[in-house]
């Protein structure tokens, strides 16, 4: 049963940067196989997690009865994506978005121009919304977030982090609180 396209239409529509409705969350239309949908799920998994199937590029939000919305993402190039138990230590709406020692190391004249940051907004790597994952009190630098980029779903483009469309991280965003436990598999 896919989510209302509507509801998450009305959700961008309603996020304001700058004073202006944002673009980057309305003229994307999704494609049919990368909308949200709700699906079953087995019974081990607790209401109220994150998890990240890399295999199915999908990540799902558990709720009660043994249901979870389902979305679509993208996630870390080989050798880059990194499973594990975390929790959500930090939320943000159109986050600062920083590239890490790393990836300027692999990519300098990619991201060394950003050494010092960017600014949030509709064409920063983190998009709409963030979800800042820890490992107890440490950041690991990972997140689950939005992207300028919707047609990287599906695909292991990252640089270790979880990407979605940016209405989907704006709806996960708006459903988990922090301290939620998520499971990169």
């Amino acid at each position: 049963m896919p989510l209302s396209r509507r509801n998450f239409l009305a959700t961008g529509a309603a996020t304001l940067f700058g004073g202006q409705a944002v673009a980057a969350t309305q003229a994307y239309q999704i494609p049919p196989e990368h909308q949200a949908r709700i699906v079953r799920i087995k019974a081990e998994f607790e209401p109220g997690e994150i998890h990240v199937d890399p295999g199915q590029f999908a990540l799902y939000w558990t709720m009660p009865g043994r249901k979870a919305v389902r979305y679509p993402v993208g996630i870390g190039r080989e050798g880059l994506y990194e499973s594990g138990a975390f929790t959500i230590g930090r939320k943000a709406e159109w986050p600062r978005w920083t590239p890490t020692k790393a990836m300027i190391e692999r990519e300098p004249e990619k991201y060394l121009q950003y050494a010092d940051g960017m600014d949030g907004g509709p064409n920063n790597p983190l998009g709409a919304r963030a979800l800042y994952l820890y490992d107890g009190d440490r950041d690991t630098l990972l997140r689950i977030h939005g992207t300028p980029q919707p047609h990287t779903m599906g695909t292991r483009r990252s640089n270790g982090c979880v990407r979605m469309i940016n209405a989907h991280a704006i709806d996960l965003y708006e459903r988990v609180p922090s301290g939620t436990r998520v499971v990169l598999h």
